[in-house]
């Protein structure tokens, strides 16, 4: 029986990999959306009652924090975005588990993907409205796209690997 790609790749391999679908994945949304579907020339589009298609700049960082629309300020988020990254990045390559691998590699995809939005664009295009008229926390307003949804799935999976996974199991050659 052959054994799985994944079962031969190393984890540097795997969360390198993970990275490169992720930034792939959300360059090719935010350019269909952006240049194909054209949502800047359409009104909110409704796709469930708590979600809806809707075009939204993000000169920030989360929830639109430490809004940055001078170039400098641009310029400082993205050297502090570049050194998480290196960081991330330093973890992934030292890591034996390919849980953490992919997990980082799914992190690091996404935080390119807006990177490569601040810098061709000045800010990151989000498209997905997630929202509620019930004030249930900070999820109850949120606009995100898809270099989030895979930095939300690495985190989650590196809080699963943490708490669900045996450590014998995370520690895998």
């Amino acid at each position: 029986m052959k054994t799985p790609v994944s079962d031969r790749l190393s984890p540097r391999a795997l969360g390198l990999a993970a990275a490169l679908v992720a930034l792939a994945f959300d360059q090719a949304h935010k350019f269909w959306m952006l240049h194909i579907f054209n949502v800047a020339d359409r009104p909110p589009m409704s796709l469930a009652p708590f979600l809806d298609i809707v075009l939204s700049w993000n000169y920030g960082v989360s929830y639109s924090l430490f809004p940055a629309h001078e170039t400098a300020a641009r310029l400082a988020l993205l050297a502090a975005q570049g050194a998480i990254v290196a960081g991330l990045a330093i973890w992934m390559v030292r890591t034996q588990s390919r849980a953490t691998a992919v997990a980082l590699g799914l992190i690091i995809g996404g935080a390119l993907g807006n990177a490569a939005d601040r810098i061709a664009r000045g800010a990151v295009a989000d498209f997905f409205y997630l929202h509620t008229s019930l004030p249930v926390g900070p999820l109850a307003n949120y606009v995100f796209n898809l270099a989030d949804v895979f930095i939300t799935a690495g985190v989650a999976l590196l809080v699963f690997e943490g708490f669900f996974l045996p450590q014998e199991r995370r520690v895998e050659t």
